[in-house]
C-alpha cells in the first residue's frame, strides 16, 4: 500500500533528447532563420499553381465525340454514293451495305470488275458486286474458277448470269458443287464447260434440287452410266424441279403413245428437249403436226425419230414445207402427212437439195407422177448421196436389168450400200436361179436372207408378205442409223448411208 503512493506521488520524469539528436536540432534552426534573412534574387519569379492540362480539338490525341464521328462517316459516304452515281449505280440499291470509307477503294473495285469484262451497265444491273471485297472476295474465288479450267473469255457472261458468285466461299459453296459433279461420272476437262453453260448451278444446295432431279430420271429408266453425259449436254436438268418440269413431260409422251423406257432413251441422246415447254411448244406442236395430217397412232414414231420436232417453230416450217412438196413433187396435202411420219427430218429439207434429187430422179426416166409415189413411200430419196444414187441406179439398170415399176415399187432400193448388200445379195439369187421381187432380195437382215438361201424355192406367201412390208419400220431403221436432217436446210450437202 505504501508502495503504491509513493509512484503515485513522485510521477516518473519525460526523457531527454540524446546528444545526436539536439544537434539535429539546433542545425535545422540555424539554416531556417538564414534562409528567412535573405533577401529575393532579382528576376526570380514565384511559383505558381500549374494549370488545369487542356488539348486542344485539333490534337491527335483528341477523342472527338460521337457527333463529329457520326458527320465524318456522313461525309466519307456521300463521297463514295457520288462515285457510284458517276457509275450509273444507284446509292439506293447500296444503302443497308457496308462499302468502303473512301472513294479510292471503290474505285479499284470498279476498275477491277471492269476488267473481268463487266460494263457499267452490268454494274448497275446488280451493284452488289461492289460491295465484294477484291482480294478478300474476288480474287479467291476466279482464283479457284481459273484452276477448274473456267475460259477467261467466259467470265463476263458468268458472272452477268451469276454474279453472286463473287460473295461464295470456296469451301463451302464452289467446291462441294465441283464435287458432286465429279460423283456424277463428269469428267473434269467437261467440269469448267458445264459451269460456264449454267453457272447458275453454283449456288444450288446438293440436297435440293439437284439430288431429286437425277434420282427421277434414274427411276424412269436412263442409265446410271449416262447421268455424267446428260449432266454435260444439259446442266440446266440439275435446276429442274420434278413435279412442275420432269415429271409432267414424261407423262405427256406417255399419253401419246411412248412407253417410259423410250423416253429415257430419248433423255439420254437428247436431254435438251427437256428444257421445250410443255405447255409453250410441246403441246402446241404436237396439235399441229395433227392439224397437217400425221395420225396420232404415228406421233410416238415421229418423236422417236426426230425429238427436235417438239420444239421448232413447227407451223411456219410445216407451211413452207407442204407448199414446197405440193409444188415441186405434186405430194398431195394427205400424202404430206405420210412424208412427215415416215422422215419427220424432212421439214428441214432445202428447196435446192428436193429439186437435185427430183432432177436425178425424172433423168432416169421415172415420170414425175412416179416420182412423187416414191418420195411419199421413201421420203429418206430426197436425203440420199447423189452418188451412192447413180451407182446402184448404174448397177440396177446394167446388171440386175429389172423394169424402172420395180424401183416405184420399192425406191428404198437407192438406200442400199452397192458392194455391201446389193451386188452380194443379186449374185447369190442368180446362181440359185431365184425370180424374186427388190423387197424380198433387200428388206430383211444378212442372216435372215442367208437362211432363205438355204430353200429351194421361194413361198409365194413368203413373197407377198415382204412387198407388203410396211416402209415405216424401214424408215425407223435408217433414222437409227443416220445423222440428223437438219444439216440440209437450204442447202446442197446430201445424206450418205
Amino acid at each position: 500500500m505504501m508502495k503504491s503512493l509513493l509512484f503515485s506521488a513522485h510521477p516518473t520524469p519525460p526523457l531527454l533528447p540524446t546528444p545526436r539528436l539536439r544537434r539535429l536540432l539546433r542545425l535545422r534552426a540555424s539554416s531556417t532563420s538564414a534562409s528567412a534573412a535573405a533577401p529575393p534574387r532579382a528576376g526570380r519569379r514565384s511559383p505558381r499553381p500549374a494549370p488545369s492540362r487542356r488539348l486542344s480539338p485539333s490534337s491527335l490525341y483528341a477523342r472527338p465525340s460521337l457527333l463529329d464521328m457520326e458527320r465524318e462517316r456522313a461525309a466519307r459516304r456521300a463521297d463514295v454514293d457520288a462515285f457510284l452515281a458517276s457509275l450509273g449505280v444507284d446509292p439506293g440499291e447500296l444503302a443497308g451495305l457496308e462499302l468502303p470509307v473512301t472513294v479510292d477503294v471503290m474505285r479499284e473495285r470498279a476498275e477491277f470488275l471492269e476488267s473481268l469484262g463487266l460494263t457499267r451497265e452490268d454494274l448497275a444491273a446488280y451493284p452488289l458486286a461492289l460491295g465484294c471485297s477484291v482480294r478478300k472476295n474476288m480474287v479467291p474465288v476466279l482464283d479457284y474458277l481459273g484452276k477448274l479450267g473456267v475460259r477467261r473469255d467466259a467470265l463476263p457472261d458468268l458472272l452477268r448470269r451469276y454474279p453472286q458468285v463473287l460473295h461464295a466461299s470456296v469451301v463451302v459453296d464452289l467446291a462441294p458443287v465441283v464435287k458432286y459433279l465429279q460423283g456424277m461420272d463428269v469428267r473434269p476437262n467437261d467440269v469448267p464447260r458445264v459451269l460456264e453453260r449454267y453457272p447458275e448451278l453454283l449456288g444450288f444446295k446438293l440436297e435440293g434440287t439437284m439430288s431429286t432431279s437425277i434420282a427421277y430420271l434414274v427411276g424412269i429408266g436412263v442409265a446410271r452410266r449416262q447421268i455424267g453425259g446428260v449432266i454435260t449436254r444439259f446442266p440446266e436438268v440439275l435446276g429442274m424441279r420434278v413435279g412442275k418440269i420432269i415429271k409432267p413431260f414424261v407423262e405427256y409422251l406417255e399419253g401419246i403413245g411412248l412407253q417410259r423406257f423410250s423416253v429415257a432413251r430419248i433423255i439420254e441422246k437428247k436431254p435438251y428437249v427437256l428444257g421445250f415447254g410443255l405447255e409453250d411448244k410441246v403441246k402446241p406442236n404436237i396439235e399441229v403436226l395433227i392439224e397437217f395430217g400425221v395420225r396420232k397412232e404415228t406421233l410416238a414414231s415421229i418423236v422417236m425419230q426426230y425429238p427436235d420436232i417438239l420444239g421448232l417453230e413447227l407451223r411456219d416450217k410445216l407451211v413452207a414445207q407442204q407448199s414446197l412438196f405440193e409444188s415441186v413433187i405434186m405430194v398431195s396435202r394427205d400424202d404430206f402427212g405420210r412424208v412427215i411420219e415416215r422422215m419427220p427430218q424432212a421439214i428441214n429439207l432445202g428447196r435446192t437439195a428436193v429439186l437435185k434429187h427430183v432432177n436425178f430422179l425424172t433423168a432416169c426416166g421415172f415420170m414425175l407422177s412416179q416420182v412423187s409415189k416414191m418420195v411419199v413411200a421413201c421420203p429418206q430419196l430426197l436425203a440420199l448421196n447423189m452418188d451412192i444414187m447413180r451407182m446402184n441406179f448404174e448397177y440396177f439398170k446394167n446388171e440386175m436389168e429389172r423394169d424402172l415399176k420395180e424401183l416405184v415399187d420399192f425406191p428404198a432400193f437407192f438406200t442400199y450400200g452397192l458392194e455391201s448388200t446389193v451386188r452380194r445379195r443379186h449374185e447369190m439369187v442368180s446362181r440359185k436361179g431365184f425370180t424374186c421381187s427388190l423387197g424380198w432380195l433387200l428388206n430383211c437382215s444378212d442372216a435372215k436372207f442367208d437362211e432363205r438361201m438355204k430353200y429351194d424355192t421361194i413361198g409365194v406367201e413368203e413373197m407377198e408378205a415382204e412387198e407388203s412390208s410396211d416402209m415405216n419400220a424401214f424408215a425407223e431403221e435408217v433414222e437409227s442409223e443416220e445423222e440428223e436432217y437438219s444439216d440440209y436446210d437450204d442447202s446442197d450437202d446430201e445424206f450418205v448411208r
